[in-house]
């Protein structure tokens, strides 16, 4: 009968403790020195997020940089434009026919700014070249040309083998 009391004294202590640690109050309560803030009634309602505003997804060519208005176009608006074709010598010595749009009808449309005095021509695996803006201009024969599995590359007769650029997306005025 003893071991029974004492089991149930120990018993009903630890179950005191265990109610009173729960609801104790920490020893060192904050002193609230300001006026209570109110705390709203409502809930916060979500506002929608929106997708950063870039060229459409649809975008394959863009031009930007100093330009009065950066430009973007797909595929398709690029090849309804006036086409033409020129010739050009690759690296192995073989002349060849390429189709595209003229680079000045692009830079046109864009609107180039005073100041700027070179391209630079980036692709999509981040590969860039730049050549000088002048000696773009008076090339009549310089293209942005159509590849035949997409895409397109930079056709520049009489320029270096580096600024043929394939799978070229983006033209930087700079």
């Amino acid at each position: 009968m003893v071991k029974k009391s004492h089991f149930l004294f120990i018993l009903v202590l630890l179950a005191a403790l265990i109610v009173s640690g729960c609801t104790s109050t920490p020893a060192a309560t904050p002193v609230q020195t300001e006026a209570p803030t109110a705390i709203p009634t409502e809930a916060p309602t979500a506002v929608p997020t929106e997708a950063p505003t870039e060229a459409p997804a649809a975008a394959a060519l863009s031009i930007t940089g100093m330009v009065a208005t950066p430009m973007a176009w797909s595929e398709d608006e690029v090849k309804a434009m006036d086409v033409i074709t020129v010739e050009s010598t690759n690296k192995s010595g073989e002349t060849k026919s390429y189709e595209g749009v003229s680079l000045n009808t692009l830079l046109e449309l864009a609107g180039v700014t005073a100041g700027a005095a070179t391209l630079e021509f980036v692709a999509d695996d981040g590969f860039a070249a730049e050549v000088p803006l002048a000696d773009v201009q008076a090339c009549t024969d310089c293209i942005v040309s159509f590849r035949s599995q997409g895409g397109f590359s930079t056709v520049l007769p009489g320029f270096a083998g580096s600024a043929q650029v394939k799978g070229v997306i983006e033209i930087r005025v700079k």
